[in-house]
């Protein structure tokens, strides 16, 4: 076989296999489709244990088994992925009609994981078994090769009631994402009723019917005006909030409590939250809460916030719905894959694609079962034909010497080789055209069904398929028909699964803080050697002075308004506001630096730390392990942002030294191999803080700076040098950009 080499270019091949790879996720692994709203795998886990036998009325199977037959079968891509989408299925917290029933630790809404698969056990819930995987014996939903060729899937599942936007849809493909939030069983089925009954209907109509998302964990959705917007265009974001309750409590004062919670905060978040509450408290945002406790229970969620006496309710309300996730946005993106494509869609789209696919699945299973009652009235014909020539058919069956003799008399009348006790019995047999069907019915007749009761229910079956076949053709060939007996259908899932709504939609205020104003005062601001930090009154810090000055790094005065300024040696400059900063007795440990800043102590080390305020005026000295050197001017770190690079380094620089400038002051560049240079600091030229700056000393190859003194004009200080001690103040001071002294 001879070979051939395809020329292509290698951008376009790339575009085409990374497209591919693309339309592949989005199609077949990360979006729901929009008419039965479930993702492959969502899909073929449900269909997988509807093939198993694992209905409602039967026991549980282990969850690793089907998940095995599910990875084996369908969909070949990890178990995980199987399992947590079964989990999700079983969670009456995540889903506002869970499909699975699932039995031991499938998760709780706190973020607990659920147990492995190999412990927990599941089935299908009834109304998955009844409303969305029935009928699929009647040919109402195409079926697919599996990936290896050796099963058939369905390729939609024949769900009948709308399950997009019943339990909604989470998922992530490539270069886009879907977002779609719960909503009411009843309230759903009631707008696609009325979409049925009225094809021109507005969105604004629809939504006297379904006026919003149902969270399962309820809830309040407050920006109802909004709703109308995100529902016509299929994105927009929901504002939702948890549900407040207050209680008295013992001595007069009063308790907060939360009973349902935003659907965002499923899991971690509810941990969050709490975090977030207590920074509130130590960060003084609020002195009214006094403990904070989690009583949630399988019951429900209780979320208890002690008050102290006299606490102002709606202000620390407020306070909670802007700073913690007790007010969050659900952002809303109703993407799916409709005919073959990912589609934004609106409400209407989303119902009226339902819709559609509804008559399809109803014209298919109609059309199957008026096919079923005709064979059977075209049997039921012939067994009541036979009824009435019972004794000509006993002559023939005992005259043929086999059964293809007999059937082809009671076909084709052909009479040739049966013995026939009389001429006029042989004329009767030739007048016979019974159909094949009817015939083979004929043949495995029983001699019971020729009691007369027997005849008569015979007669009275046959008038029942009449009657069936007159009202599936009613069906087929009327839509107004067709569209009663899906509205039946859905009435009836209503009428047994629809639960009251959960969340309540409202037009709320947005929460407003007003932050109080701090009165301006000095405090002193200490930080030891271990990075601790903290704040103390003026008079404190007069009495302890000497003991201060001696444990602490860095001491200086600023303004409780103020901000400190933590320069590290990884080129960074973090702030922290000095309000964050404990402020109290002298003898108090203080906080990290790491906890009120970004500051991280692991990977980094401050060089310098001075407040925001004194750093307006200052030129600020840089040295770097490379021998690199400049001014700034301090008016260039007055920044709002907590990390800001401080200047520029080169792969594997870092900072050495960061000083303020006050006069004549200079420096002595220490290289590892001992060669020493004193130049001025003036004339170092000021330049900007994304800059390099400029050599300070020439290095020999493989040298780099050890350490940078920094001397002040008069000041002694001595470096030591294999045993001896250098006196740096008496070093020579040279120029810039030259190579030093050896010692």
């Amino acid at each position: 076989m001879e070979s051939s080499i395809i020329r292509t270019e290698y951008s376009e091949l790339m575009q085409k296999s990374y497209i591919d790879y693309a339309m592949s996720v989005i199609i077949s692994r990360a979006l729901p489709d929009v008419r039965d709203g479930l993702k492959p795998v969502q899909r073929r886990t449900l269909y997988d244990m509807y093939e198993l036998g694992i209905r409602y009325d039967k026991p549980y199977r282990k969850s690793a088994r089907i998940v095995g037959d599910t990875m084996g079968k369908y969909h070949p891509h990890g178990d995980s992925s199987i399992y947590e989408a079964l989990v999700v299925m079983a969670q009456d917290f995540k889903k506002g009609l869970p499909l699975v029933d699932g039995h031991g630790n499938f998760g709780s809404i706190e973020g607990d994981g659920a147990a492995a698969m190999r412990y927990t056990e599941a089935r299908l819930q009834k109304i998955t078994q009844e409303a969305y995987l029935a009928d699929l014996d009647k040919d109402v939903v195409d079926f697919i090769p599996n990936f290896d060729e050796t099963e058939k899937e369905p390729l939609v599942l024949p769900v009948r009631v709308p399950n997009l936007l019943v339990n909604g849809a989470e998922g992530i493909a490539v270069g886009m994402a879907t977002s779609i939030p719960p909503h009411n069983l009843g309230e759903t089925i009631d707008a696609v009723i009325a979409y049925m009954k009225n094809p021109d209907i507005t969105t604004e109509e629809l939504m006297r019917y379904l006026p919003g998302p149902d969270f399962p964990t309820g809830g309040i959705i407050a920006n109802q005006e909004e709703l109308l917007s995100i529902y016509e265009t299929g994105a927009g974001k929901i504002r939702i909030r948890g549900r407040v309750e207050v209680e008295k409590s013992r001595g007069g004062k009063e308790r907060l409590v939360i009973t349902e919670i935003p659907y965002t905060m499923i899991g971690a978040n509810i941990g969050k939250f709490l975090n977030d509450v207590y920074s509130l408290v130590e960060g003084k945002k609020t002195g009214d809460i006094v403990d904070i406790t989690n009583q949630s229970s399988k019951e429900g969620i209780r979320i208890v916030l002690e008050l102290k006496k006299g606490a102002n309710i709606e202000e620390l309300e407020n306070l909670l719905y802007k700073k913690t996730k007790l007010e969050d946005t659900f952002g809303v993106n109703m993407l799916a894959v409709a005919d073959g494509k990912p589609e934004t869609m609106g409400l209407l789209g989303i119902i009226r694609h339902h819709v559609k696919f509804q008559f399809e699945i109803a014209a298919r299973k109609y059309r199957t079962l008026l096919a079923k009652e005709q064979e059977k009235k075209e049997i039921q014909e012939g067994l009541i034909a036979a009824c009435d020539v019972i004794d000509l058919i006993i002559e023939i069956l005992r005259g043929s010497r086999n059964i293809k003799d007999a059937r082809a008399c009671l076909t084709e009348g052909r009479t040739e080789n049966i013995r026939f006790k009389s001429k006029e019995s042989e004329k009767m047999a030739s007048r016979l055209h019974f159909t094949e069907r009817q015939a083979g019915a004929i043949l495995e007749m029983r001699l019971y069904r020729l009691i007369g009761l027997e005849i008569e229910a015979l007669m009275k079956e046959h008038e029942e398929t009449l009657g069936k076949i007159a009202r599936y053709e009613d069906i087929l060939n009327n839509r107004a028909s067709m569209a009663k007996v899906i509205i039946k259908e859905l009435q009836a899932w209503k009428k047994e699964y629809a639960v009251p709504r959960k969340t309540v939609i409202d037009n709320l205020k947005e929460a407003v803080v007003v932050e109080k104003a701090i009165e301006e005062k000095d405090v002193v601001f200490l930080m030891d050697r271990f990075g601790y930090v903290r704040t103390v009154d003026p008079s404190v810090y007069e009495r302890n002075k000497e003991t201060a000055d001696a444990e602490n790094r860095y001491v200086f005065t600023c303004k409780n308004t103020d901000r400190i300024c933590i320069f590290t040696n990884r080129g960074q400059m973090h702030l922290l506001k000095v309000q964050d900063l404990p402020y109290g007795k002298f003898r108090d440990k203080g906080t990290p630096a790491d906890n009120v800043s970004n500051y991280d102590s692991r990977e980094e080390r401050f060089l310098y730390v001075c407040s925001m305020e004194a750093l307006a005026s200052a030129r600020l000295l840089f040295a770097t392990k490379f021998s690199m050197l400049k001014l700034v001017n301090g008016s260039e770190f007055i920044v709002a942002k907590k990390t800001t690079a401080a200047t520029k380094l080169a792969d594997g620089d870092e900072l050495l030294l960061v000083t303020p400038l006050t006069g004549a002051e200079t420096i002595v560049m220490r290289s590892k191999k001992d060669v020493f240079l004193r130049i001025a600091c003036e004339p170092i030229p000021e330049k900007k803080k994304a800059a390099a700056g400029v050599r300070g000393m020439k290095l020999d190859p493989g040298d780099e700076l050890q350490e940078v003194y920094f001397l002040s004009e008069g000041a002694d200080m001595t470096a030591e040098v294999k045993g001896k001690e250098v006196a740096l103040n008496r070093l020579h001071i040279g120029n810039r950009d030259t190579k030093g002294v050896k010692k």
